[in-house]
């Protein structure tokens, strides 16, 4: 694989996705993967958790054949896995599945079963956390499908940021969509969506920490739910 066009300094990168989050901040979602794709070729990608496909669409517009990279946690509903499966047949990508150091099994032979309900930070860290950081080591920029209506922790990400945590450059296109106008997008193009979406859950992670949503809760509300984590570490 080729890193990106031109070789940059960590602080001109940083300088870089500073600047482009101010410039395209009010950008459609084409013409910011449109700037990372000129500016990164194949060192960027796109990541999907496959609630649904509509950031890989949008990037497969620009870049055929984009690389889409999908945490396998060993943890997902057989939903999420089919959507991957279609997604690799169905999108002009190239998904790539990335998997923790240990199996489920390997991991509770080491920790003790369920760690996810007794000490779920670690159990992210073992099986999101760590796997997308070596999956991303040869990019320098990576795409989300993050939203900031999805809930308060996400209002005020940025479109083009600096993703100081792993040095590299994070673009979220959508950033600024609403649910709305994710719905319109997969009805225009026919976008693939995890069938679960239809079945109550509004924000799909793995299964044993992901319920359905309540009439007036936030999207992210099904996510660890009792709990006061409202996020896995991938996005802080």
């Amino acid at each position: 694989m080729t890193t990106d066009q031109k070789p940059r300094t960590d602080d001109e990168l940083r300088a870089l996705a500073e600047r482009a989050g101010r410039e395209l901040e009010n950008a459609p979602a084409l013409e910011i993967l449109r700037w990372a794709v000129d500016t990164f070729g194949a060192g960027f990608c796109v990541t999907s958790s496959m609630e649904d496909a509509v950031v890989a669409h949008l990037a497969s517009r620009v870049r055929p054949g984009v690389d889409v990279v999908f945490l396998d946690t060993g943890y997902h509903f057989p939903e999420t896995i089919g959507t991957r499966d279609a997604v690799a047949a169905v999108l002009d990508v190239d998904v790539i599945t990335l998997t923790p150091r240990q199996t489920v099994a390997e991991q509770d032979a080491e920790y003790g079963p369920r760690l996810h309900d007794r000490d779920p930070d670690l159990c992210c860290a073992l099986r999101k956390v760590h796997p997308l950081e070596e999956g991303l080591e040869n990019y320098r920029a990576w795409a989300t499908g993050l939203r900031r209506d999805e809930s308060p922790t996400r209002a005020n990400t940025p479109v083009v940021g600096w993703d100081e945590k792993r040095r590299k450059v994070k673009v979220s296109p959508i950033a600024r969509w609403t649910q709305d106008d994710v719905d319109a997008y997969v009805t225009e193009h026919g976008v693939l969506t995890n069938p679960l979406l239809t079945d109550g859950y509004a924000s799909i992670g793995c299964a044993p920490c992901t319920r359905r949503v309540l009439e007036g809760e936030d999207a992210r509300a099904g996510r660890w739910a009792g709990r006061a984590k409202t996020e896995c570490g991938l996005h802080g």
